[in-house]
């Protein structure tokens, strides 16, 4: 079969159809909002990092975002877009005041695509900008201006309003958390002190920069020694341990989050290896170091160098064209500030080695165990049929690709069945659980080795030695929707949080959403999430309809799953809400005792009694 490859096949596409038709090279993956990096919120994050970098530049000690329903205002008082040049700003590629550094220095966004993008993948999208007692203002469908309004005069302080609605053609059945937004403002409110974020009338304030990011995050009960805070020029840090499993970083590059770290996080983490070394004089293990560790890193970079648009990823080797590396500007800082802090005080040189050394005889202890867990998987991912695995994996190319892959954990092998052949085999994989999990409240990390499922599921995930090599960045627990379910959920939650809080921390853990019933007649079919939603489709259908409830993954078809795990698929994350104490969290829950849990639950009971008179209501 031939074809042909004539003038006719070359396209040109303008700004806004590019950015449409390819919309994953701009903002990353789309979603629909249950994940943290999902598209909408990088959407907003763009338009708040213009404010950031005008409050940066020293204009405007404030900003104001609300979200009603879908749709999207943020305002700040910096000094507004100059008025000539509002529409170039919002709808030409490569046109900003961030190519003159002048006007901007160590901004976050250099490339002039940011605005840009949310403009053509908002289906309504209004900027308006204040300047000297004169307004601005612009309107646009989908990238296209529809209306352009004239300079008029106005009582407004300088400043700008951006408001819009994400297209959903593109973002498919979005919807916004609260927590993911909240989490998004705290971090710019941690590297920007002095700047007041409002949302939706709750405020956002920090005054201690990256001590308020730790000293929120943790509880005070977990940490071994006060938070360790110093601020330089371009540079400031936070460090304390705990005594969770793991390593738990947050990293920031004028003022942007990196989630997948980069040159700064990685020089961090060395030159915090380096100074303990030296300051003890002596050569601890580098995992027995930074075992426990809660840290965060911000810096300041003339002209970064992201690996992708989305900025989650530091690639810049010099702070700036003639300044020191990344690598030795940090390591300076850290060498002087964290040296002379363990002299000065003694009592937090003493907390941080017994940590240390607590780190260094769990490790040893476990060694033996390890090495013959190692080999069990080896011979158990040859031989058993546990995990079906995908083709490509999350680590197999950069993050910043943002190849998607999930893991379905799953029991039975009726309900892992149906899951494993309506899959996409190329990035979907099934973890078959054999029966129950043990519940490990309580154990030492010993027991993830000993248990056969947990040391099948931990390499099977790759988060052995850290989450830096997770093979799948969506982990998604999949049981049944019953009381049976409900408690291998509870389980394997446990299992996480036990185990390895970061995964959860960092939004790698999600619940499947799988439909309680199916409501069809001889046309029509509808698929049901809750009892309300079966007597919306029963009135739909006039009660003409044959009803069908699933008590198991096994009772849905392969062809009916594909609607549930494929583009509709529906997760609910697992987050875990700052100062959580897991400890308290999993005694309550998972722990022995079970009077107290019993009384809650039957405080709390709903019998279907009381369900069916609340959708009658």
């Amino acid at each position: 079969m031939s074809t042909n490859y004539t003038e006719e096949n070359i396209r040109s596409l303008d700004w806004k159809e590019h950015i449409r038709l390819r919309p994953g090279m701009y903002i990353g993956k789309l979603g629909d909002g249950s994940a943290h990096d999902d598209g909408i919120y990088v959407l907003l994050k763009e338009i708040i990092d213009n404010s950031i970098d005008e409050f940066v530049m020293g204009f405007g000690k404030r900003i104001e975002i609300k979200l009603d329903d879908k749709i999207v205002e943020v305002r700040d008082y910096g000094r507004g877009i100059p008025l000539g040049k509002v529409i170039d700003c919002v709808s030409k590629i490569n046109t900003g005041g961030k190519y003159d550094s002048k006007a901007f220095q160590k901004s976050v966004g250099l490339n002039g695509v940011g605005t840009k993008a949310v403009n053509a993948l908002s289906s309504n999208f209004v900027v308006e900008s204040f300047r000297d007692g004169e307004l601005k203002k612009a309107e646009f469908e989908f990238g296209v201006l529809v209306n352009d309004h004239k300079i008029q005069k106005t009582n407004e302080v300088n400043g700008t309003r951006f408001t819009f609605t994400a297209d959903e053609s593109i973002f498919k059945k979005y919807h916004y958390i609260n927590e993911f937004i909240e989490n998004q403002i705290w971090n710019y409110a941690y590297l920007n002190a002095g700047l007041t974020i409002k949302f939706n009338n709750r405020l956002f304030l920090s005054k201690n920069g990256l001590y308020d990011l730790l000293d929120n995050k943790t509880e005070e009960s977990n940490l071994r020694y006060p938070i360790i805070h110093y601020k330089g020029d371009d540079v400031e840090f936070a460090l304390t341990h705990g005594n969770q499993y793991g390593e738990e970083y947050y990293s920031f590059v004028n003022g942007q989050y990196t989630t997948q770290g980069g040159t700064h996080l990685a020089a961090f983490r060395e030159a915090l290896v380096k100074t303990i070394r030296e300051f003890y004089k002596k050569n601890y293990d580098t995992s027995d170091i930074r075992a426990s560790i809660i840290g965060a890193i911000s810096v300041r970079v003339q002209e970064p160098v992201f690996e992708s648009q989305t900025k989650t990823k530091l690639g810049s080797l010099n702070m700036a064209p003639d300044g020191p590396t990344v690598k030795t500007f940090i390591n300076d800082f850290i060498k002087t500030h964290l040296d002379a802090h363990l002299h000065k005080n003694p009592n937090v040189a003493d907390a941080l080695k017994r940590r240390i050394e607590q780190s260094e005889r769990e490790r040893k202890d476990m060694a033996g165990v390890r090495k013959i867990a190692k080999e069990r998987a080896k011979k158990a991912n040859i031989h058993n049929k546990k995990l079906r695995d995908c083709r490509v994996h999350y680590t197999d190319e950069k993050k910043d690709k943002h190849i998607d892959t999930t893991i379905f954990i799953t029991e039975g092998d009726s309900a892992s069945g149906s899951i494993t052949k309506a899959r996409d085999v190329d990035t979907q994989a099934v973890f078959s659980l054999r029966g129950k999990p043990l519940n490990c409240y309580g154990l030492t990390k010993k027991i993830v080795y000993q248990n056969e499922e947990f040391n099948l599921l931990q390499h099977a995930l790759n988060i052995e030695e850290s989450l830096d090599d997770l093979r799948y960045n969506n982990v998604v627990i999949a049981t049944d929707a019953d009381v049976d379910g409900m408690h291998i959920r509870l389980l394997l939650m446990t299992f996480f949080l036990q185990f390895f809080p970061e995964l959860v921390k960092k939004g790698h853990l999600y619940v499947l959403e799988t439909p309680l019933f199916r409501v069809r007649d001889k046309k029509d079919t509808y698929y049901c999430y809750s009892e309300e939603e079966k007597q919306e489709a029963i009135n739909k259908l006039r009660g003409k309809a044959e009803i069908t409830r699933f008590k198991g993954l096994g009772e849905i078809s392969p062809d009916e799953f594909e609607g549930f795990i494929g583009e509709n698929i529906k997760l609910k994350p697992v987050m875990m809400h700052d100062k959580i104490n897991i400890e308290k969290l999993l005694d309550y829950y998972m722990g022995k005792n079970s009077l107290e849990r019993q009384n809650f639950i039957i405080d709390n009971l709903k019998v279907e009694k009381d369900i069916e008179e609340e959708v009658a209501v």
